[in-house]
């Protein structure tokens, strides 16, 4: 199992241990969003997560809360499974600008002509 992205510490794509790229790591990893996504709604169980986030494996799903306790975004309570910590917290209402501006930039690739044309292979 690959280590849990931390500042401080080289990580996939940077040896600088910059706190934004251990962030970006973390995030990339496959389902590590969707998880915090799904969790703002309140405690959740194993399986209804798991149902939540469109029956990923069980395997995955483990490693991503693993590695997402490792990290400091996500606890596992006794009785009611599992929830955001208040820096996860802080992490799923940081989401709420790029949410935007992806809804902004599907919005630009569906209108009929658009600000940004797309570069065509011709003119490459």
């Amino acid at each position: 199992m690959a280590e849990t992205p931390r500042p401080g510490r080289p990580v996939r794509g940077s040896t600088s241990g910059r706190p934004i790229m251990a962030a970006l790591d973390l995030f990339g990893r496959r389902w590590s969003l969707r998880i915090i996504w799904e969790l703002h709604q309140g405690p959740t169980g194993f399986r209804p997560l798991q149902q939540r986030c469109d029956g990923m494996s069980s395997s995955v799903l483990r490693q991503r809360l693993v590695e997402l306790g490792q990290a400091g975004l996500v606890t596992q309570q006794d009785d009611s499974g599992y929830t955001l910590t208040a820096l996860g917290e802080d992490a799923y209402r940081a989401l709420g600008p790029l949410a935007r501006w992806a809804e902004g930039w599907a919005a630009t690739l569906t209108e009929p002509t658009t600000r940004h044309q797309a570069i065509t292979e011709d003119e490459v």
